[in-house]
């Protein structure tokens, strides 16, 4: 068993796994896996540069990451950093800090290395599963959404910017966002599904699975469940059915009522109604009856892809 130790840092959160793995028979063990909403692509969009306050904040967190990865003895450390400091005119600033904090760089990775990464995560364990291939991932983040199409290994993938904070930010304004605004955010995400579909055959896909806090967030609304619970969550399958109404029901309410569902994180709800409208249309595109719902995702295909 290997001990290894892998970071993810998105444009809403940065997350950690410290895992025992074993490149042979494909077993894992996970020591600590948590996740930290930072925000950090807050305004990138608009400014095309970083906030200092959510600067601040990812290398707090990542200062806490650092302590516990020592603590654990994890030998091999691998960050990536994805879409928002794809996009920041600032982002050596944030290259300094975490080199500073980890002692390694952060890789700024493509979307296409990160929709492969995303897809060994999620499958390596449904090798022996009866769950239909070609599988389709999909990865709705903060910044920017991943699809990857494959069997055994990756045939096909694609990264568009649509996420939740993005198009919170670009459209969805208003408490609860108007109709315009709603259609105007629906228009941005079949545009860019549209783009995926030029390199991705999303219609040949035998099952579709959803990556990421939208998604397992909307499978605990649909899962009923008093408090966030990763083994409930984790290869549950929501209907399609399901996925329209938790969307349509979640652009209805106000941040208060999204604030009272139980299994919500803080940190995702002012920006959930963005990413269930993402997920809610890409499965009416696809044309699957359900979606699998996977915990496992890029951060695993990190921490794998040290093995």
């Amino acid at each position: 068993m290997k001990r290894v130790a892998a970071i993810d840092c998105g444009t809403n959160s940065i997350r950690l796994l410290v895992a025992e793995l074993d490149p042979v028979t494909g077993a894992a063990r996970d020591l600590d896996r948590r996740m930290e909403i930072v925000r950090l692509g807050q305004g990138v969009d608009r400014t095309g540069r970083l906030n200092p306050e959510a600067l601040a904040r990812t290398l707090e967190a990542l200062r806490d990451y650092k302590k516990i990865i020592d603590d654990l003895g994890a030998r091999s450390v691998r960050m990536v950093a994805t879409s928002a400091t794809r996009d920041a005119a600032n982002r050596d600033e944030f290259h300094d800090g975490v080199r500073a904090i980890l002692g390694v760089d952060a890789e700024v990775i493509t979307g296409d290395d990160e929709a492969r990464l995303s897809f060994l995560g999620a499958t390596r364990e449904l090798a022996s599963s009866d769950v239909p291939r070609p599988y389709l991932v999909v990865d709705i983040g903060g910044g920017s959404t991943e699809f990857v199409i494959g069997g055994g290994g990756v045939t096909a993938g694609r990264s568009v910017n649509i996420g939740c904070v993005r198009l919170t930010e670009r459209h969805l304004q208003d408490d609860p966002p108007t109709p315009a605004q709603i259609e105007a955010a629906t228009a941005d995400i079949d545009a860019a599904i549209d783009e995926a579909a030029e390199t991705v055959p999303l219609l040949e896909a035998g099952s579709l699975i959803g990556l990421a806090g939208t998604v397992t967030t909307v499978a605990g609304i649909d899962l009923d469940l008093p408090e966030y619970d990763s083994e409930r969550i984790h290869h549950a399958w929501i209907t399609a059915d399901r996925v329209h109404e938790i969307s349509r029901d979640l652009l209805s309410m106000t941040h208060a009522e999204r604030a009272a569902i139980r299994v919500m994180h803080p940190g995702r709800v002012d920006v959930i109604g963005a990413g269930s409208l993402i997920l809610d249309r890409i499965v009416h595109r696809v044309g699957l009856n359900e979606v699998l719902v996977s915990e496992h995702d890029i951060l695993d295909g990190i921490a794998w892809s040290l093995t």
